[in-house]
């Protein structure tokens, strides 16, 4: 049956890498994957078109396909709109329409990028870790919040953090369904010592666990957790944890591997409908220039492929691909290094193509 896929590129560098993930699905198409693609508007590009950054076509068109590749949202050109129509709310509200609870954040190092990370090699040289963060509640989605006004004159602003039980417990199951296919380890972070909200965090937590007696389940600070990213990140297999500390902590587990521009994402709801794109924003400082790192949006697309399409044997296909790549010496500027060959945007995406 064939699979309808929305392609939404978004802003800065999210046209380029799109481009190169899409040749990759229709070199798929020659050996039989069956899918039709829709683009969308999305962000900046859509509130220049339509003066909203999630233009209700846009929404149709995702809530009717399979899977969503989405490139990236943002820019420098949008920052002084008002919060209410800026690029990222777009995507915020096509997270929270679809329901895409579950974001699924890998950090895996390819042992040929093992120079390339910020930490010895010896620290990061296998690392394979999971981050499940919650991604349509806590303080980015709580009300009330807002900009007031206080008696005094002065302005106060104010976010609300707050977590209902049963979107703890459904975020517990995946990171605990995805453990029992890794090393069955799960350690969920949280501030429990200073927050209320994560109090309850931790023991929905507990109680879930009652449920997993395969799973071994640990605890650690957010604080803890980010020193412990750098100290020694092989020690986690999966962790799971709220939104904003989910936010900050993929994207420090992403520089463990040498580029934020290797790292793919997976964002599902309770169907595994996903969204899927890289961790790494819209860049409009390179935009244009035939630099940016296509391989997370490339490995998105493998993404797509095992946890929606139902295609592992292709989801393999791309990342073995993407090894060779590596193993060619192959490089974009992020992860360049002296001995490499360097490479632009559109000839990594080729290589990708010729190794499948």
């Amino acid at each position: 049956m064939t699979k309808k896929i929305a392609v939404l590129p978004g802003d800065g560098i999210g046209p380029e890498i799109v481009a190169e993930a899409i040749k990759i699905l229709d070199r798929l198409k020659v050996d039989g994957l069956e899918v039709d693609i829709e683009y969308g508007l999305i962000g900046g590009a859509a509130y220049d078109e339509t003066g909203t950054p999630l233009p209700e076509e846009t929404l149709a068109i995702s809530q009717a396909a399979d899977a969503i590749l989405l490139g990236a949202v943002g820019g420098y050109k949008w920052e002084s709109l008002d919060i209410s129509v800026r690029p990222e709310k777009g995507l915020l509200g096509i997270r929270s329409a679809l329901n895409l609870f579950a974001n699924l954040r890998p950090a895996i190092l390819y042992p040929q990028l093992a120079d390339a990370s910020t930490l010895k090699p010896e620290v990061v040289a296998g690392l394979d870790l999971m981050i499940v963060r919650e991604l349509t509640g806590g303080i980015y989605f709580g009300q009330p919040r807002g900009i007031r006004i206080l008696e005094n004159g002065e302005k106060e602003g104010f976010n609300t953090l707050v977590y209902r039980e049963s979107e703890v417990r459904r975020i517990a199951k995946v990171a605990f369904d995805i453990a029992r296919k890794r090393q069955g380890r799960v350690c969920s972070v949280d501030k429990a010592n200073v927050l209320e909200c994560t109090e309850l965090w931790r023991e929905t937590m507990i109680d879930m666990a009652s449920n997993y007696d395969d799973i071994d389940l640990s605890h650690m600070y957010v604080d803890n957790a980010a020193m412990q990213l750098v100290r020694a990140p092989k020690q986690f297999d999966v962790m799971v944890t709220t939104n904003m500390f989910g936010d900050i902590l993929s994207d420090c587990a992403s520089m463990l591997t040498g580029s934020i521009g290797m790292l793919p994402s997976a964002s599902l709801d309770e169907n595994s409908k996903g969204m899927y794109e890289p961790i790494h924003g819209s860049a409009p400082d390179i935009a244009g220039q035939n630099i940016a790192n296509p391989l997370a949006t490339i490995l998105s697309v493998a993404m797509m492929l095992r946890y929606t399409l139902n295609q592992a044997d292709m989801a393999d296909r791309i990342e073995k691909a993407v090894s060779t790549v590596l193993d060619q010496g192959l490089r974009t500027a992020d992860i360049y290094s002296e001995g490499m060959t360097k490479v632009g945007t559109s000839e990594m995406g080729d290589a990708v193509v010729a190794a499948l």
